[in-house]
């Protein structure tokens, strides 16, 4: 007997995106950084809660080859991506911004170097990259129904490690720089494609996470350390 909800995009599409909404959702309307630090314990608490409920929705985040090289590659895509994020920055950087309090900047570092890593990458390169995909190959097949057929999470689950085409990356990073500002498009842009290869190149999203903190992580010293807040 086939299962009930192989064919209900809802829920699936809600794992992913819930954890994402209700991180976004709590940036308002705190006035940043002053309530930074309730504001992040809060995204800390209520994210890895929904995480946790939506766990089993998830596609495996290990792919074939060993996690460990996944995790250092991704580390040192990372420090690559930083360092790329910067300079695709630079020219629509805004005027000086203010400092962050110490506990607001740690607050704020701390959090975004361990939850937008994990429930980023699960979205756009797990379901998002995936999903277009499916359209394409369901439009080839003459389905009168290429978006639905590209929601069935039993589909999904059939969408190889680290298969991809010029489309789902471009629509993938596209989604990825639309949750960012306007004078980081361009940057969140190139940081997603940066991504996607490493989801082609290693079959997995473990090297994915991997760079997105270690990227987070090195940007969140360097404004402190330089004072270069408009970055962040």
């Amino acid at each position: 007997m086939s299962d009930p909800l192989a064919r209900t995009p809802g829920p699936l599409l809600a794992a992913y995106a819930v954890p994402y909404l209700v991180y976004v959702g709590l940036a308002w309307p705190a006035e940043l950084p002053r309530d930074a630090v309730a504001v992040y314990a809060a995204r800390a608490v209520l994210v890895t809660a929904t995480l946790a409920w939506f766990w089993r929705s998830y596609r495996p985040l290990r792919g074939a080859k060993p996690v460990a090289g996944s995790v250092a590659l991704g580390a040192l895509a990372g420090a690559v991506g930083t360092v790329l994020w910067v300079a695709l920055v630079f020219p629509f950087r805004p005027a000086g911004a203010p400092a962050w309090p110490e506990p607001a900047w740690a607050a704020r570092g701390l959090v975004a170097s361990a939850l937008p890593p994990l429930f980023e990458e699960l979205i756009f390169r797990g379901w998002a990259l995936p999903v277009v995909l499916l359209w394409q190959r369901a439009r080839a097949a003459g389905s009168k129904t290429p978006f639905g057929d590209a929601l069935d999470r039993a589909q999904l689950g059939d969408v190889a490690p680290g298969a991809w085409s010029a489309l789902a990356v471009a629509v993938s990073s596209a989604l990825f720089a639309a949750g960012h500002q306007p004078h980081e498009w361009l940057a969140a842009f190139a940081y997603g494609a940066l991504m996607c290869a490493l989801w082609i190149a290693r079959g997995d999203l473990v090297s994915c996470i991997s760079a997105h903190a270690t990227t987070n992580a090195i940007l969140a010293l360097w404004v402190r350390a330089s004072g270069e807040w408009m970055y962040w």
